[in-house]
């Protein structure tokens, strides 16, 4: 799918034909390709949430609360959210590829100065830098793709991209679990670093160079323009809250879960608090499945599936049970990536123009959510413990629930109103 302007004066790498110049799988073009956005992926989100499986030692070793830790989570995710619109527009004006390595070079430099923040103050200000320079990369990688791999392959490609991601965010947290039990937080940060400074120069030797990219002056008013459309657009106003709820419960979990497990009767070490972000494995496979869900039972039942999972496990995890508590996170992390997916294929799907932007406000408002339940569920813990976290996330599913049902009420009322109109236009 070719990628919508998003604020420049002409139409920026995209035909309605495919160029001749674009990638096709089994091309050495294609498989470097492939692996330097790869490489990209596993370097940005390592980045991205490298503190939020050391948030217990960062809070023990500078004496900060949970909710003042996981602000070093917050304030990167907000700070991409803040950015994501107005980096993709640039890089209309200055090209994909200039803009994601530039971004991932200074996500990089940060991330090599984060393990030597004096306190937390410094260290919440180094992420929000770290989380505006990551904001560069996501959506100039899709427009990138958009324009240099063949539309039957787009799929693919963007998928090894997410797969990058994933595998990113999930071993990020391992690896500084692991380095944490062995040398402190700031050791395993700045393994972390050492992880994307490698990614990143792998990226920049691997990546081809763009070919279909024609550059374009900015115009932010055409730029307002097409934001303000899809903000009045009713369906994915609602789309956009529903992925920011989502998100506020997964966010909410996984910032507060090393501090209910590494405190009695638990007791567990880093290094396997690390290594329970394995459980985003079962993500990867609820996410694959989203699609067959919404072929069966449709969006909203799909939705609805995805709520009831993430609600068993937000009550299966109140249990003191080590067991139960891992099957709570499993549920919660099927119900989520479930919802998620079904939410921002559902964008891409109702925007009918200025698909770039869509997508953009929904990574802006999934990540807000994030930063949100961040916040919220450290808070929540801090002056009522797991219970009041769970709370929080059930108070959000309740929050998915109604923007669905009423969701569902406006199609209805807007069917009525359609026949109606025939009606009256018989006559």
């Amino acid at each position: 799918m070719p990628p919508a302007s998003t604020g420049a004066s002409t139409t920026v790498g995209a035909s309605t034909s495919p160029s001749p110049l674009q990638l096709t799988p089994g091309a050495a073009g294609y498989r470097r390709m492939s692996f330097a956005l790869f490489a990209a992926g596993v370097a940005t989100f390592a980045l991205l949430y490298s503190t939020q499986a050391l948030l217990p030692l960062i809070s023990a070793d500078l004496g900060a609360t949970a909710s003042a830790a996981s602000w070093t989570v917050s304030a990167a995710t907000g700070a991409l959210a803040l950015f994501v619109l107005p980096l993709s527009a640039l890089s209309e004006r200055f090209g994909r590829t200039r803009m994601m390595t530039v971004s991932l070079a200074i996500a990089v430099a940060v991330g090599l100065l984060v393990p030597f923040a004096p306190n937390v103050g410094w260290l919440v200000a180094l992420r929000a830098v770290q989380g505006a320079a990551i904001a560069g990369l996501p959506a100039s990688a899709m427009a990138y793709l958009a324009e240099e791999v063949k539309p039957k392959a787009l799929v693919a490609a963007i998928g090894l991209f997410v797969a990058g991601n994933s595998i990113g965010g999930m071993s990020g947290r391992i690896l500084t679990g692991w380095v944490a039990q062995a040398w402190g937080w700031r050791a395993a940060l700045l393994s972390v670093g050492a992880l994307a400074a490698v990614c990143a120069v792998a990226f920049r030797l691997l990546l081809p160079k763009a070919r279909n990219f024609t550059p374009g002056s900015l115009n932010p008013r055409a730029l307002a323009g097409t934001v303000r459309g899809h903000l009045a657009d009713p369906l994915l106003v609602r789309l956009y809250a529903i992925g920011a709820l989502f998100m506020t419960v997964f966010g909410a979990v996984y910032t507060v879960i090393g501090y209910r497990l590494t405190a009695a009767p638990f007791n567990l070490p880093q290094g396997l608090i690390g290594s329970i972000f394995l459980v985003y494995l079962v993500g990867t496979v609820s996410s694959a499945a989203a699609g067959k869900l919404v072929a069966r039972v449709g969006r909203r039942g799909a939705l609805y599936l995805a709520v009831s999972t993430t609600a068993a496990g937000l009550l299966l995890s109140l249990a003191s049970s080590l067991p139960a508590i891992l099957a709570g996170l499993v549920l919660i992390t099927a119900g989520f990536f479930a919802g998620h997916a079904v939410a921002s294929s559902s964008v891409s799907h109702t925007a009918k123009h200025g698909r770039a932007q869509a997508s953009a406000l929904y990574q802006s408002a999934y990540y807000l959510g994030s930063s949100a339940g961040g916040t919220l569920g450290a808070v929540a813990f801090h002056a009522a413990g797991w219970p009041a976290t769970v709370l929080l996330g059930i108070l959000a599913v309740l929050g998915v629930v109604s923007v669905t049902l009423y969701g569902s009420h406006a199609a209805r009322a807007e069917r009525r109103t359609h026949r109606l109109h025939l009606v009256h236009a018989r006559h």
